[in-house]
C-alpha cells in the first residue's frame, strides 16, 4: 500500500513538472512566435495605411537608445581590447602578426557588434519594456483597451517592435566602429602594431556581405528582444512580484534565445556563403 502511495506521488510530480516546464515553456514560445507574426503584419500594414503611430515609435525609439546607448558603448570597448589581445597573440604564435587586424575586425563585425548590442538591449531595453507593460497589466489598462475596441498589439506592440529594430541596428553600427577602432589604439600603441597593416589587412579581408549579415543579424535580434519583452509583459500576472517574475524572465529568455539564433545564423551564413580563407 505504501510502495502504490510512493508511486502514485511520483507520477502526479512528474505530471505537474511536465505541466510547469517543457509544456509552459512550450506554450510560451507559440505565443511569443503568434505575438511577433501578428506584429509583423500589424506594423507593415499600418505603414501602407497611414496608421502607424509614429509618435509612440519616436517616444520609445528616444527611450531605448537612451538606455542602452551608453552601456553598449562602455561594453564595446572592452570587447575590441581583449579581441585585439587574443588574435594578436595568437597570429604571433604562427608568425602572422600583419593578420591581426583582418582577424580582430572581422570579429568585431561579424559575431561582436550584433551579439553585444542585442545583449545589451535583452538587459536595458527588454526589461524596461517587460516592466512598462507588465505594470499596465496588473493596473488592468491592458484590459480596459481591449473592452474599448484598441488593439493592444496595433497600439503598444507595433512600435515598440519597431523602435527596437531601429536602435538594434543603431547600436550595432555603433559597436562597429568603437570595437574596431579600440583594437586599432590597442594595437598599434599598446602592441606596437604597424598601422597600415592593420588597416590594409581588414580592408582586404573584410566584404559588403559581412556588413549585410551583420545588419540582418541586428533586425531579427531586436524583433526577438521586442517580443520576448512584450510577451511577458502582457501576459504579467500576480501583482508587483508576478512582474518583476516576468522581467527576470525577460532577460533570461531573451538572452538564450539570441544564443540560439546566434548559432543558427553563423552556421547556415558559413554554410551559404563559404569561405576560402580568413
Amino acid at each position: 500500500m505504501t510502495q502504490q502511495v510512493a508511486t502514485r506521488e511520483i507520477a502526479q510530480w512528474w505530471r505537474g513538472y511536465l505541466r510547469r516546464h517543457p509544456v509552459a515553456a512550450l506554450s510560451t514560445v507559440g505565443g511569443q512566435f503568434v505575438l511577433g507574426v501578428r506584429a509583423v503584419q500589424y506594423l507593415v500594414l499600418d505603414v501602407l495605411t497611414g496608421r502607424f503611430a509614429f509618435a509612440e515609435f519616436i517616444r520609445q525609439s528616444a527611450f531605448m537608445a537612451s538606455a542602452s546607448a551608453l552601456p553598449t558603448i562602455f561594453v564595446s570597448l572592452p570587447i575590441g581590447v581583449t579581441l585585439s589581445i587574443q588574435f594578436g597573440l595568437l597570429a604571433g604564435q604562427v608568425g602572422a602578426t600583419s593578420l591581426a587586424g583582418a582577424a580582430s575586425g572581422l570579429a568585431v563585425i561579424r559575431q561582436g557588434a550584433p551579439m553585444v548590442a542585442a545583449l545589451l538591449m535583452a538587459a536595458a531595453v527588454g526589461s524596461a519594456v517587460c516592466a512598462d507593460l507588465g505594470s499596465r497589466k496588473i493596473r488592468d489598462e491592458i484590459d480596459a483597451l481591449e473592452v474599448m475596441g484598441v488593439s493592444v498589439v496595433r497600439r503598444l506592440v507595433v512600435p515598440r517592435l519597431a523602435a527596437a529594430v531601429l536602435v538594434g541596428v543603431s547600436l550595432t553600427g555603433v559597436v562597429c566602429f568603437v570595437g574596431f577602432l579600440a583594437g586599432y589604439l590597442f594595437n598599434v600603441f599598446v602592441q606596437n602594431g604597424a598601422p597600415g597593416s592593420f588597416v590594409s589587412t581588414f580592408a582586404s579581408f573584410a566584404t559588403v556581405e559581412d556588413l549585410l549579415l551583420t545588419l540582418v543579424k541586428a533586425v531579427v535580434y531586436g524583433s526577438i528582444v521586442a517580443v520576448v519583452a512584450c510577451e511577458k509583459g502582457l501576459s504579467a500576472q500576480g501583482g508587483p512580484a508576478g512582474v518583476a517574475n516576468a522581467v527576470n524572465s525577460t532577460v533570461v529568455s531573451s538572452i538564450l534565445l539570441l544564443m540560439v539564433v546566434n548559432v543558427v545564423f553563423t552556421q547556415l551564413s558559413m554554410i551559404l556563403f563559404p569561405r576560402q580563407g580568413l
